[in-house]
């Protein structure tokens, strides 16, 4: 009997290197880092007319925790927030190093640096790491949102080291369920309010049983204002019908 492509590949020692191909053209260790985003907690992000938005899972199932102490979300600079999906020690990493562009951006420029000049330094690093021997590949992608020059932009990398501007988007669990609904149902030129509602309105029907308002932060970086703020806990209950 014949051994499955997959099994024969793994037999001859492909998978043991993320710069290796296999004979069909796949990096075998690039593909099980994109599995690992897959089962990391879902968040969307949204462009809306006066800004743009990230909802966050935080998925926490230890009652030991303090909720409010784990956070998803991460500051890059007060215009630049960054969510992400996969192991989040790599996305932690990935982050300080977003952070020092940004700080360096301001102390060089005296300005603001842009969403994309950030978005593209992370997908840089982790495509340096399916090219060179002796690492591994970054486990995670990476959804960022900012608000420069007037307009809000998203921002999603992934594995590869592949980065894509978007109106919506989702990464992590269920993100392909995630973003059918968004297709079916985005509006461009919703306010940032309506944003929220709709995202843990698909959040609330993606999790069915398990919806927990508990669970969940919402960063936003309001046009004309261009700083982020951060809403958890109780202070969500408005946005629930």
């Amino acid at each position: 009997m014949d051994m499955p492509t997959e099994l024969q590949h793994q037999a001859m020692g492909y998978d043991r290197a993320a710069t290796m191909f296999s004979p069909d053209g796949h990096l075998l260790q690039v593909e099980y880092a994109e599995k690992v985003v897959r089962f990391g907690s879902a968040s969307i992000g949204i462009v809306c007319k006066d800004g743009v938005i990230i909802v966050a899972d935080k998925r926490i199932r230890d009652k030991l925790i303090a909720s409010e102490s784990a956070h998803k979300i991460f500051e890059v600079d007060e215009h630049i927030v960054a969510t992400a999906a996969g192991i989040l020690s790599d996305a932690r990493v990935l982050v300080d190093q977003a952070q020092i562009l940004s700080q360096q951006n301001r102390v060089t420029y005296n300005t603001p640096i842009e969403p994309v000049a950030v978005i593209r330094m992370i997908a840089d690093r982790k495509q340096m790491s399916t090219q060179y021997g002796g690492v591994r590949p970054y486990g995670v992608a990476i959804l960022l949102a900012g608000v420069n020059k007037g307009a809000g932009h998203l921002y999603t990398t992934d594995v590869t080291g592949n980065y894509t501007a978007y109106k919506a988007n989702a990464i992590g669990e269920n993100d392909e369920k995630i973003r059918e609904m968004l297709r079916g149902d985005y509006k461009e030129g919703i306010t940032m309010e309506e944003g929220i509602k709709f995202a843990l309105k698909i959040f609330k029907e993606v999790l069915d049983k398990n919806f927990d308002l508990g669970r969940f932060e919402v960063a936003y970086v309001k046009i004309g204002d261009e700083k982020y703020q951060r809403i958890q806990g109780d202070a969500l209950k408005k946005y629930i019908k």
